[in-house]
């Protein structure tokens, strides 16, 4: 094996600009243990210890006793030794977030010796980093509510920080994803575990390596936060042996764990982007060097960051800002950004990463009182209260100190009055900027260019990289051409013609906004992913002119669903924009929070909408600036948590806001360059498997607006990488030009399913069961994306509509905008039946289900059949769930017109089954269907209502029968099923589930395997009644 050190550590940059590979690919089949045996033969190559022997708990903590006296010089008597363990180190009660919190914030802790010393013991050190000892152990075994072996893991200073999973080549990674999800539900929070101190993982299948926290949200623990390591340039580094040269290089890997990692204030575990800590190295770098020659206030002694919208450009800001306030020489920080809004989202971001590190202000005198402050504290201001401290105050201590500034989205103002002042006032400051769009000559309107403000480009990571790894997603741009009388003022290109035109003869016209609101609301649904009744989906945004034109679609949209069964929640938000100067084509009008330079008519018009949203969510909001300010903060976080369906906005919140549950922007405004970049972003960040882009309609001809900004903000190919495919290439198939990869098209998919599984519910053989749930798997992924096509759409409602009714297919025409010649295209194309449809997700459920439990361990043994490379998309089968509701209906429904009860029973099985979530309740409504004289039951609501009398009453006639048969503490096990029902899963975290076990010895050896089974059978209960309400 080749020595690497000379390589990696010859620059102080832990992401390298370069990097040798220096080894060759070895030819011969590679097994999971080979892979294994190879990765800790290299960690001891780079300096780790490997202990072989070091394989259960009572090891562990006698290795962590050593290496902890090792490293704060002491010795433990014994006595001492389990007081530290049972008071600090693994305190009972302590759950995986104080674990962490412990590594980040509590890792010194005063602990008093039996003589009555008094003395600081180091969890870590993280000022001397090489004083922390990693060494690496394989194959260690936990028991909790199943036993189960890791593959490797690495500790520092003896406690368990980093956990590998490894599959051997040519397994799908996900499957090692998997596997940790697994083992965090089951063995590494049991009791007493010392892998509550997990920090990271990475999970390898050699060929691509991956890294991601070990975050105490399950549903953050998504595979779409996994993350490669990289260089500098952001080419990707895959290979285990290249991972293990670079980021598991012992200054590497510790830098990652104990400097470049956040623990937020909602016990979020953040580990840095190698994107994000190669900007935030280099910024630091910068300041040094430019300090070390003296060299400030110019634009050669800072520079800016290039990281695209969406690629968590404030954690990066961030990190850069704290790590800089821990420079000696540096006296402030600041952190400027552009406008109050953003100022306000920003505090509360920068709050999140850490309570304690920021000052923010509500005025110019409060900045000047955070300047008087000796702390160490990050300030965040705007670009106006900074200027007008420069401009009110003359002569300030602070003008003479070194000071850091870090400007956020640096264009716009920073570009004028204040940037004269700044470097009149200020002797000594560098200055950054971090922009998603910088100006370039291109685009500028001005002579200014980022580079002109700010000094060279530091580090990029354009669109490009980022939806290569999957940082954020595509755009589905789509025109939406059906108005044939207004297409050629929506193709308008001349700027000045464009704003002659915004008047109510021509694109305000009111014809024209009736239409595109009938539009919105007919195709709101099945943009966001909503078609279910109880589908959780996503919401929208709206980007409209004017005010005017805001109020004209507001009024609109709200006359046109009026009386309907479930209307849209729509809201709006818009304030005065100042005509300042833009520096940049494309630049959206900044909207201040002065409410009160707005013209009459349109405070009229917010008072009305905003007291519409009072009266929706009894809250009591007013147009006066600070109402104003408070409603703008309570809709932001409504938008957030999809409590708004529709936000109409004029300029604000198409910049900076984060919504990740936004996956469509509807547009009738003129958007260029940077804002169109910006407004487009709003709809392109991950969330889960069902949002594979972000949706934009626009109701104006932007396609060529389109290419030139994404060409602009990214490379030649962009537009490749960038757009989605079109609607006829998902449906016949396509090679992706940028990754060579052959796409089926979904008629082929369909062609298949109906060829090789015309009876889905007759597949026995196991090899065709893995057929089928890759094949379905594919359907599922197709179908998925194909939904927010609006020819799909049309495509879907066909299948339904009788044919023999002129006037039923008059109507299904002019709804989807069809000529005759598209309506007999589509006729061409067979989709198969919902019924059929139903009975594949039902066997795919089957499937899925039998796979994890069922297939017993000897039936493993005896297979030849490889199901790792199978993937269940377990995502794309919640969006479409039913809820019970809707199977209650179909109960009352069912009865009404046939009166047969085993038909009915068939019937609700086959829906059931098919549904993810309910399938648990199969048996629960069997039963219902079978004790109950449906007869008797008038209308739909009192079937709802006699459903869930009946399930209450079988929950406490169940839950009373598992008490006295499992002889289980009552009052105990009570309290921890109704806890579990109320999460709606049931954890064997904690001491909770250990204190209803009827009293036995944790050292019996029985005891585990009754913990065990009473698990599984409290984990069975509350599958079967979670949802229903009731007392147990």
């Amino acid at each position: 094996m080749a020595d690497y050190k000379t390589i990696v550590e010859s620059s102080n940059f832990i992401v390298l600009d370069s990097y040798t590979k220096q080894w060759q690919v070895n030819e011969n089949y590679q097994s999971e243990g080979d892979l294994e045996r190879e990765l800790i033969q290299d960690l001891s190559n780079q300096g780790y210890e490997y202990l072989p022997n070091l394989n259960n708990p009572e090891a562990m903590l006698a290795n962590v006793r050593m290496q902890l006296q090792t490293l704060n010089n002491l010795e433990f008597l014994e006595s001492e030794w389990k007081r530290f363990v049972e008071t600090y180190l693994d305190k009972p009660s302590d759950t995986i977030v104080d674990k962490t919190r412990k590594i980040h914030d509590d890792y010194i802790h005063d602990f008093v010796f039996d003589d009555g010393r008094i003395k600081n013991i180091y969890l870590v050190d993280k000022k001397k980093i090489s004083r922390n000892k990693v060494q690496v152990i394989k194959q260690f075994e936990q028991i909790g509510s199943h036993a189960n072996r890791y593959d490797v893991t690495i500790l520092v200073n003896g406690l368990p920080l980093v956990q590998i999973e490894l599959k051997k080549r040519g397994i799908a990674i996900r499957e090692a994803f998997n596997q940790v999800h697994r083992y965090s539900k089951e063995s590494f929070n049991s009791e007493n575990s010392l892998y509550k101190y997990l920090q990271l993982f990475v999970i390898s299948n050699g060929t691509d390596t991956r890294y991601f926290a070990n975050t105490t949200q399950r549903n953050k623990n998504s595979f779409d936060f996994t993350m490669n390591w990289a260089k500098s340039d952001n080419s990707l580094i895959k290979d285990l042996k290249d991972f293990t040269t670079t980021f598991f290089q012992k200054n590497t890997l510790l830098n990652v764990l104990l400097h470049y990692s956040v623990f937020d204030v909602s016990d979020t575990l953040l580990v840095m982007r190698p994107y994000q800590i190669a900007a935030t190295e280099r910024i630091l770098w910068k300041i040094k060097s430019s300090f070390e020659a003296k060299n400030w206030s110019r634009p050669e002694s800072g520079g800016f960051v290039w990281h695209t919208t969406g690629s968590g450009k404030t954690l990066t800001s961030f990190k850069a800002a704290r790590l800089a306030t821990e420079l000696e020489f540096i006296d402030k920080v600041f952190f400027v950004v552009d406008r109050k809004d953003l100022d306000y989202q920003t505090m509360k971001e920068y709050q999140r990463f850490s309570p304690d590190s920021v000052n923010g202000s509500d005025s110019t005198a409060g900045l000047k009182r955070n300047l008087d402050k000796d702390d160490n504290k990050i300030v965040v201001t705007t670009i106006q209260k900074l200027n007008n401290l420069m401009k009110s105050e003359g002569d300030l201590s602070i003008y003479n100190k070194q000071v850091v500034f870090i400007f956020d989205e640096c264009h716009r103002s920073q570009f004028g009055e204040a940037q004269k002042n700044l470097k009149k006032k200020f002797k000594r400051f560098y200055q950054f900027g971090f922009t998603g769009t910088p100006i370039f000559p291109q685009n500028a309107l001005g002579a200014e260019t980022t580079a002109s403000v700010f000094g060279r480009e530091l580090h990029s990571y354009v669109i490009t990289d980022a939806i290569r790894d999957e940082k954020v997603l595509k755009f589905k741009v789509d025109y939406n051409d059906v108005r044939p009388k207004f297409k050629e003022i929506e193709s308008e290109q001349d700027e000045k013609k464009l704003s002659a035109l915004e008047n109510k003869q021509a694109l305000l016209h009111p014809e024209r906004i009736r239409e595109i609101s009938l539009y919105i609301l007919n195709n709101y649904r099945q943009k966001t992913h909503r078609l279910q009744a109880n589908a959780k989906g996503f919401n929208a945004m709206f980007a409209v002119s004017s005010v005017d034109a805001a109020k004209l679609y507001y009024e609109s949209l709200n006359k046109l669903q009026a009386g309907s069964e479930k209307p849209l929640r729509i809201a709006t938000i818009f304030s005065f924009a100042a005509n300042e100067e833009q520096d940049a084509i494309g630049d959206i009008v900044d909207e201040s929070f002065e409410v009160s330079a707005m013209n009459s008519s349109a405070k009229e018009f917010l008072n009305v909408a905003i007291a519409d949203y009072n009266t929706f969510f009894k809250t009591n909001f007013s147009v006066d600036s600070n109402g104003f300010q408070n409603y703008y903060r309570d809709l932001a976080k409504r938008v957030k948590t999809k409590e708004i369906d529709l936000l109409i906005v004029v300029g604000m919140f198409l910049t900076g806001f984060d919504a990740p549950t936004l996956n469509t922007l509807f547009v009738d405004k003129n958007l260029r360059y940077h804002g169109l970049m910006q407004a487009y972003s709003r709809t392109n960040r991950i969330y889960d498997a069902t949002k594979t882009f972000g949706n934009i309609v626009t109701f104006r001809d932007l396609e060529k607006a389109t290419v030139d900004a994404i060409t602009l903000f990214g490379d030649k190919n962009t537009k490749n990488v960038v757009l989605e495919k079109s609607y006829k290439e998902y449906m016949e198939g396509f090679t992706d030009v940028v990754t060579g990869e052959v796409r089926r098209g979904f008629m082929e998919v369909v062609g298949e399913l109906e060829q090789h599984f015309p009876d889905p519910t007759n597949i026995g053989k196991e090899a065709d069961k893995k057929a089928f749930a890759k094949l379905f798997g594919e359907y599922l992924r197709v179908e998925n994306i194909l939904q927010n096509y609006d020819e799909f759409a049309s495509l879907k409602a066909l299948q339904t509509l009788d044919m023999n009714n002129p006037e039923a297919v008059e109507a299904f025409k002019v709804e989807h905008y069809l000529d005759d010649e598209k309506l007999a295209e589509l006729q061409t194309i067979r989709l198969p039946a919902e019924r059929k449809v139903q009975d594949y997700r039902s066997t795919y459920n089957d499937i899925r289900d039998w796979q994890r439990r069922q297939k017993s361990a000897d039936e493993k043994e005896q297979s030849t059949i490889d199901w790792d490379d199978v993937v269940f998309e377990v995502d794309l089968l919640k969006s479409q769930e039913i809820n019970l509701d809707y199977i209650l209906e179909l109960i009352f429904e069912h009865n009404k017109n046939n009166k047969s009860k085993t038909d009915l029973v068939d019937e609700v099985r086959r829906v059931i089954r098919a549904s993810l979530g309910n399938r648990a309740k199969e048996s629960l409504m069997v039963d219902f269907i079978n004790q109950t004289n449906l007869d008797l039951i008038g209308d739909k609501a009192s079937v709802i209502e006699a459903f869930f009398a009946f399930a209450q009453s079988e929950q406490q006639r169940e839950a009373e029968a598992l008490i006295s048969e499992e002889n289980l503490d009552p009052d105990e096990a009570r309290r921890y099923i109704t806890t579990s029902l109320k999460r709606e899963y049931a954890s064997d975290a904690g001491t909770q589930l250990n204190n209803i076990l009827p009293k036995m010895s944790p050292l019996n050896p029985q005891y585990l395997s009754k913990k065990q089974s009473v698990f599984q059978k409290i984990a069975a209960f509350v599958e079967k009644f979670k949802g229903v309400g009731g007392k147990v």
